[in-house]
């Protein structure tokens, strides 16, 4: 296949309006926006007003039309459902995270997927995001062996930072659509974790874990990817502020390095902060992320090594590229060039697994303090 990709979306959020749909508007040598289904009719009026785009009211109106490719930006619980039906009629996909919530579920979509022959690319935007492609190419040369991986995030969700974007939230769904979500969410987070969840452990895995820290440790597997460290195991978690914040402890393999991860929103407070750090025995990685709705705000790359007792620090600018250009940029190379996909369904499932195993460290820790109480 070769040239325009004709696409639709599926799912018409803040993510679509904000990014998926004016970027492929921008980028109209490689893709033909055909139309997006959205279930609110204020929604399908905004962006067909402002885009002239055709919008349907669901996802088996636009599956029905003469297209070579999908972007799935539906809720969370849909994508599973949204993702299968784009395969079986033989679409390509590219799907924003999480893939779906259960590693098993993911694996059957991957199933899918070679079944159909087609591409399943998964919406890890920080893959493709200048600064962290250059980290990648630095990580070989540091000095000793890895000792830490640091992950912390404070996020005030996207309110703050999309003042400059024509966004709508549909207020007009029936209390129905939001109850099946709710039905859907339940039935998938009970396959992906092997645990009785609490509300709390449900809120932050879903949250905090599956909606937002997922990025990272996805960006984080990518890293051990090219140090040839596999894997490693859950020792610690917990979910606080009500299930807004998460926190995660991976010792790697040999208890050579500790990996660490902390997610909390706060939409009280306007302000983004967002780092990974990795400390070797001589020398530290730093990427420092701005709020990713600050499109071509450039992330900050810092590298530290020892020289002769003293401190050398350096900060790279990788450039300007969007990420979320990027990443819909590498989806058509991989339908139309044959180019390999960044991120698969397999990674997917790596990252999700974690977290479930996360997720049910810390149910399991929650059970034992009640007994304990009781």
């Amino acid at each position: 296949m070769a040239g325009r990709l004709r696409i639709g979306v599926i799912g018409g959020g803040v993510v679509a309006q904000a990014e998926h749909i004016p970027n492929l508007r921008a980028m109209p040598d490689l893709f033909d926006l055909r139309l997006v289904a959205d279930p609110s009719a204020m929604v399908r009026s905004f962006l067909s007003d402002r885009y002239g785009v055709r919008a349907v009211p669901d996802a088996g109106a636009l599956l029905g039309e003469p297209l070579d490719a999908v972007i799935v930006a539906s809720p969370d619980p849909l994508h599973l459902d949204h993702v299968g039906a784009a395969l079986a009629a033989g679409l390509h996909v590219f799907c924003e995270k999480p893939l779906t919530y259960a590693a098993d579920d993911i694996a059957g979509l991957a199933d899918r997927r070679d079944r159909a022959g087609r591409v399943l690319q998964t919406g890890y935007m920080k893959r493709f995001d200048p600064a962290y492609e250059t980290l990648l190419g630095l990580l070989p040369g540091q000095d000793g062996a890895l000792c830490r991986i640091a992950v912390e995030v404070t996020d005030p969700d996207a309110g703050p930072f999309i003042g400059q974007h024509a966004v709508l939230a549909g207020t007009d769904l029936p209390p129905a659509a939001s109850e099946r979500l709710g039905r859907l969410r339940a039935e998938q987070v009970a396959r992906a974790v092997p645990a009785v969840l609490d509300d709390l452990s449900f809120r932050g895995f879903c949250g905090a874990f599956a909606s937002s820290i997922v990025h990272d440790v996805n960006a984080v597997h990518g890293m051990l990817d090219v140090l040839g460290i596999a894997g490693g195991t859950a020792i610690g978690a917990a979910f606080f502020a009500g299930g807004a914040g998460g926190q995660g402890a991976v010792l790697l393999p040999d208890g050579g390095a500790l990996w660490t991860m902390s997610h909390l929103t706060v939409p009280g407070l306007p302000h983004y902060s967002e780092r990974i750090t990795l400390t070797f025995e001589g020398s530290a990685l730093e990427l420092e992320f701005p709020s990713p709705w600050l499109n071509h705000a450039p992330t900050r790359l810092t590298e530290r090594r020892a020289r002769n007792g003293a401190l050398e620090t350096r900060h790279v600018r990788a450039g300007y590229a969007e990420a979320f250009v990027e990443e819909l940029k590498g989806f058509h190379a991989a339908v139309t060039a044959g180019a390999p996909v960044r991120n698969t369904a397999e990674a997917a499932a790596r990252d999700m697994r974690l977290l479930a195993d996360l997720t049910a460290l810390h149910a399991a820790r929650s059970r034992l303090q009640g007994e304990a109480a009781a």
